[in-house]
């Protein structure tokens, strides 16, 4: 019941969440056919991918200031303009244009993740309870959700421009209501804290692990099931899906645990998970196993990012949490972006199953920082006079 109140309180921002999973999981499932339509190598590939970095980057600059211009209609216009650009790259076969174009995606993408997940921290100050990781949760529903669409698409023979403006239009539909009101919060009389850099520098590292891990998988678990482990498109589908299955299944879990546990332990149990699912992964012999990996790994790591982005919520003030909240989201989501070129880079090199462990290690990287952020205190209001 508590998850299902959840998703009431923030049902808004929880739409612009599976706008935006949606979308993502119909390119991972299409990856290797816009890869075989550029005519790239797994090095190209990844590197064109970088091209999202760079909107990326923009965005988190753009995004506060943006957030005060738009105000209530922020996440309408960030889902309209995310819509608009994934007409593109699923009709493009020029590499140098492609990433030109996936920069227009993360610059979308980036404004309105930023956007939504500001507007979670407020209602989770609002309502004084955990609310970021059913709104994730709602992210891996609608990513499986298409990702599993695309299977069905690809094995009818579909190409992706089609299908990405069918996802367009059920991102038009949702737009009334991601409407919302937006509360501006001024500095406490006689605040005189620092600009918070440290929680915002080690949550998004947190995050950055997390998102980075997320986006090999979501980026190269279909080439991995159909190139190394000899599967079909509707099985190489079935690894992105199964990663959003299992991630939306661990958001939800996550949702409640996060009700009775603190973050900071959360993350490290998480990390150990998800670290086994991507050594199980790397080593699989069949896509069978492969999916077992994924799956693990997904469970894990679902909640590793959320409760990173809560964590800076609370350890700011109310009047800094939009911005921090927005320096935070971008260094995590970037990791969306640098993990494929990572991953393409090293596929090149080893091939993919050194690559997953990598992922491996990189998950386990999350430990020592999130033993770092439990040092730093929660930002408690002044006493009112």
């Amino acid at each position: 019941m508590s998850i299902l109140n959840a998703l009431y309180l923030s049902r808004r921002p929880a739409t612009a969440f599976v706008v935006v999973g949606m979308f993502w999981g119909c390119f991972a499932a299409y990856v290797p056919v816009i890869k075989a339509q550029l005519g790239a190598s797994d090095a190209l590939f990844g590197t064109l991918l970088l091209g999202s970095a760079t909107g990326l980057v923009s965005a988190m600059w753009l995004a506060p200031r943006a957030d005060r211009i738009l105000g209530a209609r922020g996440m309408q216009v960030g889902a309209a303009f995310l819509a608009l650009v994934w007409l593109l790259p699923g009709q493009i076969s020029m590499p140098l244009l492609f990433a030109c174009v996936m920069g227009l995606v993360g610059l979308a993408s980036g404004l309105l993740d930023v956007i939504m997940n500001a507007r979670v921290s407020e209602l989770e100050a609002k309502y004084d309870r955990p609310l970021m990781n059913a709104n994730h949760a709602m992210f891996s529903v609608a990513y499986a959700i298409g990702a599993l669409v695309v299977g069905f698409t690809r094995e009818a023979g579909l190409p992706p421009a089609p299908v990405f403006a069918g996802f367009g239009v059920i991102a038009l539909l949702l737009l009334p209501i991601m409407r919302m009101d937006v509360t501006y919060v001024d500095a406490e009389e006689g605040y005189a804290g620092r600009y918070p850099l440290w929680p915002i520098v080690l949550c998004g590292a947190i995050v950055l692990v997390a998102f980075m891990s997320e986006a090999t998988v979501e980026a190269w678990s279909a080439l991995h099931v159909e190139r190394t482990l000899g599967g079909g498109a509707a099985e190489g589908a079935l690894g992105p899906a199964m990663l959003g299955i299992t991630m939306a299944v661990g958001r939800f879990s996550g949702q409640a645990v996060a009700e009775r546990v603190r973050e900071v332990p959360v993350v490290v149990g998480a990390s150990v998970i998800s670290a086994t699912g991507a050594v199980i992964a790397a080593l699989a012999q069949t896509p069978m196993m492969a999916y077992l990996g994924f799956g693990i790994l997904g469970l894990g790591v679902s909640v590793i990012g959320p409760m990173g982005l809560a964590l800076v919520g609370k350890l700011v003030a109310p009047h800094l949490r939009t911005e921090a909240i927005s320096r935070t989201a971008v260094i995590g989501f970037s990791g969306f972006f640098f993990a494929p070129m990572l991953m393409g880079l090293m596929s090149e090199a080893f091939g993919l199953r050194i690559a997953f462990l990598a992922v491996a290690g990189l998950l386990l990287s999350a430990l020592p920082l999130a033993l770092l952020v439990r040092r730093m205190p929660s930002f408690r209001p002044l006493p009112q006079a």
